[in-house]
């Protein structure tokens, strides 16, 4: 079985977290995707690596955070 999966990123394009105030850019470095149809982002920046749904990550600097 082959699996396909397009996701809206480019493998090491800079993006940032919608709900990171500080808006520090990371990048993407892998897809993780699960059994059950969900589809994780994998993101690191200087310190951390961590898995993100697509809606929870940017291309551009969110200016404003509700």
């Amino acid at each position: 079985m082959i699996l396909t999966v397009d996701i809206p990123f480019e493998y090491f394009q800079v993006v940032y977290l919608i709900t990171d105030v500080d808006q520090k850019p990371f990048m993407v470095i892998g897809v993780e995707c699960y059994a059950d149809g969900g589809v994780l982002i994998k993101l690191q920046n200087e310190k951390n690596t961590s898995l993100h749904y697509i809606g929870e990550i940017s291309e551009e600097k969110v200016h404003s955070i509700s």
